[in-house]
């Protein structure tokens, strides 16, 4: 097969049935959500985009827009066990990962030690309002979400898979908050924000919930189904131009390196880390599945850029001063960035790039 004059290779596995299944799937899961949340349907996609690919997301937004019923709503669409941990300052990091405890055994007499489980041994993690315990508790899922094992003591438990942790956090409130520490921002594939409803949706919103209202959620996709929906987004194709438009809005990001752009220096204080480029190229595949595509084009790229990449750019004081967001960065990235191969393998500013 091949596109724009590059060969791609053909994934034996990513045939017509595929596509149907990850469709089917994606409507029915949608239509599911659709009883209890109005509109917010490029957040939805985003989940999706996220579950497939086997990621961690955190959702950002002010109280009262749904994002702890959505996710719920979403754990009971899949045949999952599901767990919820309300962060809250005086939570302990045992709280979640679980203690051993010294029970005696009545059949002998003797005392024996025994781990019992927390939250965490479960498929889906709702981590509610996050950013309301300190570091050291909000620590305890970093080996969670990144090795899929608990270590207690000098035991290691591993976690059943598919394992998902979906936070949100409160971006108003900073009163008895914890920003996340960066190392596990990075551990998060998408940063969504959810943002307020159209007037719309909002009608709707309030014509449903001031009424007697009852749903009738079924279970859409059990664990081995989506472990074999995640091993088939893994298998799509992608041309080795995907993968240099993806590394270059990565390496652009990155200060003190040849060929990254003014603005960048001035306005960033940390860029993204080789993360950033997996979740893109990661992420790209589900969501050419998803649109019924067999390859991933910088079209994926690009609509990923934001949710990949706004937690792993840290803007300076001057930039914060100007009113300039890591968003803002993003859109004047994908804006320099050519997305044509001839344009950006001839740029003089994108070989120093690619060659540092």
């Amino acid at each position: 097969m091949s596109i724009d004059g590059e060969t791609i290779p053909t994934a034996t596995s990513v045939t017509p049935a595929v596509f149907h299944r990850l469709q089917e799937a994606r409507e029915r899961i949608v239509d599911q959500l659709g009883q209890v949340i109005v509109g917010q349907h490029q957040v939805i996609e985003e989940l999706l985009i996220s579950l497939f690919s086997r990621g961690h997301c955190l959702l950002e937004g002010v109280p009262g827009l749904a994002k702890t019923l959505m996710i719920s709503t979403l754990a009971r669409t899949l045949n999952l066990t599901f767990s919820r941990i309300q962060f809250t300052p005086d939570l302990m990091p045992a709280d979640i990962t679980g203690t051993e405890i010294i029970e005696e055994n009545r059949s002998t007499g003797a005392r024996e030690r025994r781990f019992l489980e927390g939250p965490v041994f479960s498929n889906i993690i709702l981590a509610d309002e996050i950013n309301r315990t300190p570091p050291k508790t909000q620590a305890a899922l970093l080996e969670a979400m990144q090795e899929r094992q608990v270590t207690v003591g000098r035991i290691r438990h591993l976690l059943t898979d598919p394992f998902f942790v979906l936070a949100t956090q409160n971006p108003i409130e900073q009163e008895g908050t914890y920003p996340l520490p960066e190392a596990q921002q990075d551990r998060f594939m998408f940063k969504v924000f959810v943002n307020y409803p159209s007037f719309d949706e909002e009608f709707e919103i309030a014509r449903r919930t001031t009424a007697v209202q009852s749903d009738d959620i079924q279970p859409v996709l059990s664990g081995s189904d989506i472990l074999e929906l995640q091993r088939m987004v893994r298998e799509v194709p992608v041309t080795d131009h995907v993968i240099r438009y993806a590394l270059s809005l990565v390496r652009q990001t990155r200060l003190r390196y040849p060929g990254v752009p003014d603005f960048v220096e001035e306005m960033v204080s940390w860029g993204a880390g080789p993360r950033a480029v997996q979740f893109l190229v990661l992420g790209g595949k589900a969501r050419a599945l998803l649109y019924g595509r067999a390859h991933v084009s910088t079209d994926d790229i690009r609509a990923l850029a934001k949710p990949v990449l706004r937690h792993r750019l840290l803007v300076n004081f001057a930039a914060e001063s100007e009113g300039m967001t890591s968003d803002a960065i993003i859109d004047r990235l994908l804006e320099i960035t050519p997305t044509n191969e001839d344009e950006l393998t001839s740029d003089a500013r994108f070989k120093k790039i690619f060659a540092s």
